[in-house]
């Protein structure tokens, strides 16, 4: 089982900042939450505006990194401005 773990304002489409996510094989993180869908899909727009920072086992990470069971995700989301990157772009 993989961890993500929402930090910050992030949360899921319910309200939740944390979900179990079960994996036969490693994987990306971006197809790990891409499976997700619905509940953190808007997680993948912030990491397109580079509003997103990922790690894995509290080392620096991407969404291109591969993780593999037991291995736990935070992910926080930033505008570079200390803000959250939530907000309207400029």
């Amino acid at each position: 089982m993989i961890t993500i773990t929402l930090m910050g304002q992030l949360q899921t489409a319910e309200g939740e900042r944390e979900l179990a996510c079960e994996v036969a094989e490693p994987q990306t993180i971006r197809a790990l939450i891409q499976k997700q869908a619905k509940p953190i899909r808007y997680v993948l727009q912030l990491a397109r505006e580079k509003k997103l920072m990922v790690t894995v086992n509290t080392k620096i990470a991407s969404l291109d990194s591969v993780v593999k069971d037991g291995d736990a995700i935070r992910l926080v989301s930033h505008d570079g401005l200390g803000g959250t990157g939530l907000g309207p772009s400029f």
